[in-house]
């Protein structure tokens, strides 16, 4: 399927608002990766660069036994990327429903996608033979922009095919993205309900829970065999939120009470109809869901049988190994833990020093940070969140802060994206506190900013940054730009990267302060200095806990000292860090990487340097391994010099 019809597609079927997409991980990792999409398209403003000059660049590969001549013909290239690519998304019927483009590639919504091994093999395969085809294509031979496109494609390739020995280096059932929470969040807010078809196939995915759930428990059997199983307190939580879901009947489902309240919202469908639709679904849950959340529920009986309380990678088999893939993965830098480890302790004490300057200032003293940190709650003020009222005072200010944020970006931007975002109250107690998702790609759904509102208030000092995280200018400015992009190879406005996407969000943060918005607010710039400290702790932690043996007690303490905030919200981050290895570790080595970088450019180009044309080559070309955003940056600076 060429690019030229999807794109017709996506101008032809989308409202006016943005749309965008989740990218999921294939080979059933499972982990998530929130990426946003484009509609009607307009053309990147970022120069087009090269990633390295063609002579440095590393010797073409061809195939076994290919020669010279054999190699492909450059004027396929860009067609090789395009299907390279939909044959890897059309893999996964979930992401396709989210993608909206099911018609566009002759699927419906009825098929839940598949976790087994085998089927995780097969796509191995498939990412194999393309990292193959792509070697036989001649570096040299390709223009500017196509030897970027080169480079990031056999980069993602390669970094996917690395893990391939890491699969069952991984925790799908968890705490906190796992597959049992995530798969019902897909059904009630991700999968297209639009008319009876949608609707019909809505049924056919709940009753095909049982297939899903079997596949996850024969891949977390051959996991269990590898002698791979999650630390004791991660299968409580999951009991626990198991026993949750098995307590409830049908009709208090929400993959029930949802189901029915958008069919109450379908045009084109008879009472009879719907009556019958809601019937089936309960019958579903009934036979299906249901009985699935039972067989899990058993399994993770007996793994806590089993269980121990080693927390980090370390204690796997070959797990040093498997946690070095997952930093390169994450930070998509040569970093090895004991560099981050070392990079993180210097963060810490450079962020405390700077906010101790501050509480100065204000008269601030204690004992510790975390008694410090009190005074900025109690004197910035907090906003409960007892009420429903209370909630929605608190969706509201985060809003305000998103559209103050957004009229107020002239002098940074003059790339930015179309779509909206909307601010969206999850309750979740061992969830993170915040996430963003990204809109639809058929346009049916904003991006949404999700915010956790368990707790019993929230402090203000805190939502600033959070916002500009989340929202604007962070993960929903760089997503929506990187999709809106043409011109370049679909792949490159979907295929997103830890340390570039997280990286961003957090220079984001600090582009904020940069451009004066905590002038006035003193608390919230200690409220963004905490969260900033809080990401360097994290480089601390993460590795602490998978290669140097920190029990999850000992993280939480560290991080509770030298961070300040509570111990029950650092108890569920650290938790998180332990299923997720290397993650965390992502967002301060991505931020430091864009600063650098910029440095770098202001420095050699001085009185020349523009901020928003950075700023348009970082979001411009879509989201990159840092190594190639090193090479995007030096040519830039290289071809700006020489005009």
């Amino acid at each position: 399927m060429s690019k030229t019809f999807l794109t017709r597609f996506i101008k032809d079927n989308t409202p006016h608002r943005l749309v965008g997409m989740r990218w999921l991980m294939l080979l059933g990792l499972l982990i998530v990766f929130l990426v946003s999409g484009c509609g009607p398209a307009r053309t990147s403003m970022a120069p087009e660069v090269a990633t390295k000059p063609a002579e440095e660049s590393q010797p073409s590969l061809a195939l076994p036994g290919a020669t010279t001549s054999s190699l492909a013909d450059p004027s396929t290239f860009d067609n090789f990327l395009e299907e390279a690519y939909f044959a890897q998304i059309t893999r996964d019927p979930e992401l396709i429903s989210e993608l909206g483009l099911a018609q566009v590639f002759g699927m419906d919504n009825s098929r839940l996608t598949d976790v087994s091994d085998a089927y995780q093999l097969e796509t191995y395969q498939l990412l194999q033979d393309q990292l193959d085809t792509l070697r036989t294509y001649d570096r040299v031979q390709l223009t500017a922009g196509q030897q970027l496109s080169y480079d990031l494609f056999e980069w993602y390739l390669d970094d996917l095919l690395r893990g391939k020995e890491f699969r069952f280096y991984d925790y799908p059932v968890n705490q906190t993205l796992g597959v049992q929470n995530s798969l019902i969040e897909f059904m009630t807010d991700r999968h297209p309900l639009h008319n009876f078809e949608d609707a019909q196939d809505y049924v056919s995915r709940l009753e095909g829970f049982t297939t899903k759930f079997d596949q996850l428990m024969e891949w977390l059997q051959i996991q269990e065999a590898q002698g791979i199983t999650p630390p004791r307190f991660v299968i409580q939580h999951v009991l626990s939120q198991l026993d949750w879901y098995r307590s409830q009947e049908a009709d208090d489902s929400a993959l029930y009470t949802e189901f029915v309240a958008k069919l109450s919202n379908l045009s084109g469908i008879s009472s009879e109809q719907r009556s019958e639709l809601s019937r089936d679904a309960a019958r579903a849950i009934e036979g299906n869901v249901f009985p699935a959340y039972e067989k899990l529920h058993d399994y993770f009986e007996h793994l806590l049988e089993i269980a121990d309380t080693d927390d980090g990678f370390w204690k796997h088999p070959d797990g040093n190994a498997a946690y070095a893939y997952w930093l390169r993965h994450h930070t998509t830098l040569d970093m090895n833990a004991d560099e981050i480890y070392e990079l993180g302790l210097q963060e810490v004490t450079r962020i405390q020093t700077e906010m101790e300057s501050i509480f100065t200032e204000l008269g601030i003293t204690g004992e510790n940070l975390a008694m410090k940190m009190n005074q900025v709650t109690f004197y910035g003020g907090t906003l409960p969140l007892y009420t429903d009222a209370d909630r929605q005072a608190v969706l509201d200010e985060y809003q305000a802060l998103i559209d103050r944020a957004d009229q107020n970006l002239s002098g940074l931007f003059d790339l930015r994206p179309r779509a909206d975002v909307v601010v969206v109250p999850v309750y979740a107690p061992n969830a993170p506190g915040a996430y963003y998702v990204s809109p639809s790609l058929d346009g049916s759904r904003p991006g949404m900013f999700y915010v956790n509102v368990a707790s019993n208030n929230i402090a203000r000092h805190g939502m600033p940054t959070l916002a500009y995280h989340e929202a604007i200018p962070g993960h929903h400015f760089q997503i929506a730009i990187q999709m809106e992009l043409t011109g370049i190879p679909t792949f490159r406005t979907g295929v997103n990267y830890t340390s570039y996407a997280e990286g961003w969000a957090l220079y984001a943060e600090y582009l904020a302060w940069e451009a004066g918005f905590y002038d006035d607010d003193p608390y919230g710039n200690l409220g963004r200095l905490q969260s900033e400290l809080f990401r360097a702790a994290r480089l601390v932690v993460d590795t602490g806990i998978h290669s140097k043996g920190w029990s999850r007690e000992q993280a939480i303490d560290y991080m509770v000292e030298n961070v300040g905030y509570s111990r029950s919200y650092i108890t569920s981050e650290v938790e998180r860090y332990i299923v997720w290895p290397g993650q965390a570790t992502a967002y301060k080595i991505g931020m430091l990487k864009i600063l650098e970088l910029r440095e770098r450019a202001a420095q050699a180009l001085g009185e020349d340097f523009d901020l928003k044309e950075f700023h348009n080559l970082i979001l411009g070309n879509g989201a990159m391994p840092l190594e190639i955003l090193e090479w995007v940056v030096d040519d830039y600076i290289d071809s700006r010099l020489n005009e």
